[in-house]
């Protein structure tokens, strides 16, 4: 071992041990939000699920550019930890746990920290089988591979990711590929590729089936944290609402409500911040944040934390001079009436054409004209903003999703949208989100609370 090499040996020692004494949990990316018995309960129930298969799940490999690092939702979900180029292996048969990790080398502990293969006791501290390097994945999978009978549950439909689901990501995938020289295949394809090279006698099997039935109904961790979520995003909100004005820009009201959100703990936006004003409010994903408000504008703000790997979607709409005008007034009585009908139908059991039909009977006994809008069952929430989970099956308790009727007028410069994140209970529904006032009155009151307008 040269000098140069002993330097970033003792460096990396001396960080480690500091980063220990302070908190080591933390260091060590084990989340505050989730426990222990939590993660030995999900891996346990998707073994259940599996026979005698041998499940493969890959961490994230590597950053995005000038973003927080955020873990690979599947992995995240049975694990709890924010290690790189991780791979976790259930085993159905013994129901063993086993975590591979990169063997990192002085400078790597230096540049990024040390991962779980050094912390002491880590095995049992994840409620792990055990924690092993990298290198010995492959032996143990040949260990473990029982002739043509054998099966490895691997992710087979596209991954999710903190903004999209996964048809979405089939999508956007299908886009890029119209241009021949941008048709390349997914990392989760090459790793597919890879086993069936090493494995050519074995069964792949899609586990995404399987995780996305747990990942549809959330656990009381879960639960607990999305209600701190819908709490620091609407107070998010609120902030932006108190400090819009005639004269600011769309960035100035994003950089409020992103300062809050990070002050209360959040990693950042569950998706690009949306603050469309005046023509902007009429582009439903609008995300320039460029142009300057007037007088007379709509704000159109959509806007989520992402809090312990769990996102919130809320929009509200409002009047940066203080005051709806008569024709916008008009327009959002709609779109809230419409909302608010859909939340009052929520409870299990409800699909959505009971939701669309309880709004049309409150729009008939209130005698308003919908305008085309119906109502109905939003997308689902969760890791993933618009989240994993199948459509058109009737609401059970657990379930979380958005719901966010709208009407555009692009040539009265009118949008609006009223959105919240709705948890379906066992009697109801629980509206996440609230804390930030969606009634005409209620935000009027809010805005008229901002020092005088110059």
């Amino acid at each position: 071992m040269n000098l140069k090499t002993k330097r970033y040996f003792f460096k990396a020692i001396i960080i480690t041990l500091l980063f220990l004494l302070v908190e080591p949990g933390l260091f060590f990316g084990q989340r505050t939000g989730y426990s222990r018995e939590e993660m030995i309960k999900r891996r346990e129930n998707l073994m259940n699920k599996v026979g005698d298969g041998l499940i493969i799940l890959f961490g994230e490999a590597m950053d995005q550019p000038a973003a927080h690092f955020r873990q690979d939702n599947d992995f995240f979900y049975f694990t709890g930890i924010e290690d790189k180029n991780a791979i976790l292996v259930l085993n159905g048969k013994t129901k063993e746990s086993f975590l591979f990790l990169p063997h990192q080398t002085a400078r790597e502990e230096i540049m990024e920290g040390p991962n779980w293969l050094k912390m002491e006791k880590n095995a049992e501290r994840l409620g792990l089988t055990r924690v092993m390097e990298l290198s010995e994945f492959e032996e143990y999978l040949a260990r473990n591979t029982r002739g043509p009978k054998s099966k490895f549950y691997v992710r087979l439909s596209p991954r999710d990711q903190v903004d999209m689901s996964r048809g979405e990501m089939r999508i956007f995938m299908a886009r890029k590929n119209r241009i021949h020289y941008n048709d390349l295949i997914s990392l989760d394809e090459h790793r597919v590729q890879k086993l069936k090279e090493r494995f050519p006698e074995v069964e792949l099997h899609d586990v995404t089936p399987l995780i996305d039935e747990m990942r549809l109904i959330k656990t009381e961790e879960e639960i607990a944290i999305l209600r701190r979520n819908g709490k620091l995003t609407a107070e998010a909100i609120k902030e932006a609402m108190l400090t819009s004005r005639p004269g600011m820009y769309e960035y100035e009201i994003e950089a409020v409500a992103i300062f809050h959100i990070l002050k209360g703990g959040a990693r950042g936006p569950a998706y690009a911040p949306i603050v469309g004003s005046g023509p902007n409010t009429c582009i439903l994903h609008y995300n320039k944040n460029s142009r300057r408000l007037e007088e007379g504008d709509l704000i159109l703000m959509d806007f989520g934390a992402d809090l312990d790997q769990l996102c919130i979607d809320i929009t509200r709409t409002w009047p940066v001079s203080g005051k709806f005008t008569p024709e916008q007034r008009e327009v959002y009585e709609i779109v809230l009436t419409v909302q608010k009908a859909c939340i009052e139908a929520y409870r299990p059991g409800v699909t959505a054409d009971d939701v669309r039909r309880h709004v049309e009977e409150e729009l008939k006994k209130k005698k308003i004209d919908a305008r085309g809008l119906r109502g109905g069952i939003g997308h689902y929430v969760g890791l993933s903003t618009h989240d994993v989970g199948p459509t058109g099956i009737p609401l059970r308790p657990g379930m979380v999703f958005a719901i966010e009727p709208a009407l555009y007028y692009p040539e009265k410069n009118i949008g609006i949208r009223i959105e919240d994140t709705v948890l379906i209970t066992a009697n109801g529904c629980e509206v996440l989100t609230k804390d930030v006032p969606k009634e005409i009155d209620e935000i009027e009151r809010l805005l008229a609370q901002r020092p005088r307008l110059k």
